[in-house]
């Protein structure tokens, strides 16, 4: 979340006027997170996040609403879009597709997570593979095998000798990504801790769907894994990883295929925030307010992977 595109008030008070929302009393924009423009929404009647589309057309967005629907009445505790009188969850709000969605309780973790919230993450992210494959609405991912060849192929002039050459070999060694026999459905493919709210090692809320797709269910637990488990000295920490995936696998095992490309996922994982924290970092867009996070954060996790494959055996769900 970010803010590249500025809402004047009177233009809010209007787009507001379409709701039966209250009248608005105040609203902020908001820093964390990169692609879309995002307010906080006060009005009589609520709290409220307001996102401006800034990647994607009015075509798209229907798929995401309903994710966030979908799961909403699924039980998962996610963010879910509020209707204006016609019942339509997507606007337009200077020039842009807008959505006002409920703003939950809680707040994302900034720092280090904990166990429990490591925990909380693995419980639930199984909970959405298991419900999610009610979801029948389907949209293939807009970050897999052949964006992050297109996208490694723009960025290696750009790159020093080692890294480029690093590059060259990862993808070598991820060729056969799109082959794999895994189990797939509907992903968030997003879940890191500036996606999730948490009161304590309570989660309240799962927020930002808007990278939802179908992917392997495995990618989705490699992306939380890679944020999530990372300790202060930007490694993964084996507690935190043992705590996630014990609560994973207790309500969903993985299959032997999974078992065994578990390191290709957790390297395909690592290589797509890499590229995406290089392309923002080296072709950086203008906003009022912008967040470029650091892609050696990636990068250091990609090269533990490489050298140091994280077990899959042996861990307990008991």
């Amino acid at each position: 979340m970010s803010v590249y595109t500025e809402v004047g008030r009177d233009d809010l008070i209007a787009f507001l006027g379409d709701y039966d929302l209250g009248e608005l009393q105040d609203y902020q924009g908001i820093s964390a997170g990169i692609e879309n423009t995002n307010y906080f929404v006060t009005t009589t009647q609520g709290e409220f996040v307001l996102t401006l589309f800034e990647q994607h057309d009015f075509s798209e967005l229907a798929y995401f609403l309903d994710v966030m629907t979908f799961f909403y009445q699924q039980a998962i505790p996610s963010a879910h879009p509020a209707a204006d009188r016609q019942g339509q969850y997507l606007k337009t709000l200077s020039g842009k597709p807008a959505a006002l969605v409920h703003r939950l309780a809680g707040k994302t973790v900034d720092s280090v997570a904990t166990i429990g919230q490591c925990a909380a993450i693995g419980d639930m992210l199984a909970q959405m593979h298991l419900v999610g494959q009610k979801f029948a609405s389907r949209r293939p991912s807009t970050r897999g095998p052949d964006w992050r060849q297109q996208m490694a192929s723009g960025l290696i002039p750009h790159l020093e000798p080692a890294l480029a050459e690093l590059l060259k070999t990862e993808l070598e060694f991820q060729k056969n990504y799109a082959e794999l026999d895994l189990p797939w459905g509907v992903t968030h493919s997003d879940l890191f801790r500036d996606n999730a709210l948490f009161e304590g090692d309570k989660l309240s809320g799962i927020i930002d769907f808007y990278y939802a797709c179908d992917e392997y269910l495995l990618y989705d637990l490699a992306v939380a894994v890679n944020d999530w488990c990372v300790a202060e000295n930007g490694l993964l920490d084996m507690g935190h990883y043992q705590a996630l995936m014990q609560a994973y696998l207790s309500r969903r095992p993985l299959t032997m295929a999974e078992k065994d490309n578990w390191n290709l996922v957790l390297r395909a994982a690592a290589l797509r925030f890499w590229l995406s924290r290089l392309q923002d970092q080296l072709f950086p867009r203008e906003g009022e307010i912008t967040q470029i996070k650091n892609p050696d954060a990636f990068l250091k996790i990609l090269r533990q992977h490489q050298s140091q494959p994280m077990p899959i055996d042996g861990i307990s769900t008991h």
